[in-house]
């Protein structure tokens, strides 16, 4: 019987270096979508402690926000926040403070829709019209000041609480409208 440990190695060594390249191969490769359509859900950037500012000079109309964290996603082209705070003033109206757990911005900030534990304060502490406004969901529109939402609402002016579900507010005119199942309380 003749021997031939020469041949065998080099046989070996090319089945570990072609496993290894298969190995390698499919660690390299981005994860395949699932098969019920649902896409792998990574955000392409992800910032902490921000803020900015929007401001358009010819109206004289300054926006402002922060947020704990912000996460974009490219393939959506959806940014979600936590911890954010808006803020929009314009000469001859009160300012609007808006507050909430969550947010999630569509459309290059044309659709804005903040969800769980929002506030939003129409007003400043000096004025007696401050009116503030408690729900889980509001749909914000920049463009034209206006919020609304489906949801229960509560409001609080000066000695007056207002139970409501759905609402829409308009900072350009000042009027709040609620869309049904009012009840008003008014402390003296």
């Amino acid at each position: 019987m003749i021997n031939r440990p020469h041949i065998s190695f080099p046989l070996i060594v090319l089945v570990v270096l072609a496993l290894l390249t298969v190995w390698l191969d499919r660690i390299t490769h981005p994860p395949e979508h699932a098969k019920d359509g649902d896409l792998y859900r990574n955000p392409d950037y992800i910032v902490e402690d921000l803020s900015g500012i929007r401001m358009e000079y010819d109206q004289e109309i300054h926006r402002k926000f922060t947020a704990r964290k912000l996460f974009h996603y490219l393939s959506e082209n959806v940014t979600l926040m936590e911890q954010v705070s808006f803020i929009s003033t314009q000469p001859d109206k009160p300012p609007i403070h808006l507050q909430a757990d969550r947010a999630e911005v569509k459309n290059k900030g044309e659709n804005i829709f903040l969800k769980e534990n929002v506030t939003a304060i129409r007003g400043t502490d000096q004025e007696k019209g401050k009116i503030i406004l408690k729900t889980d969901f509001l749909h914000l529109i920049p463009h034209q000041s206006l919020v609304t939402t489906d949801q229960p609402v509560i409001i609080s002016r000066m000695n007056t609480t207002i139970h409501g579900t759905g609402l829409e507010l308009n900072n350009e005119t000042g009027m709040i409208q609620l869309l049904q199942q009012v009840k008003a309380v008014n402390r003296k």
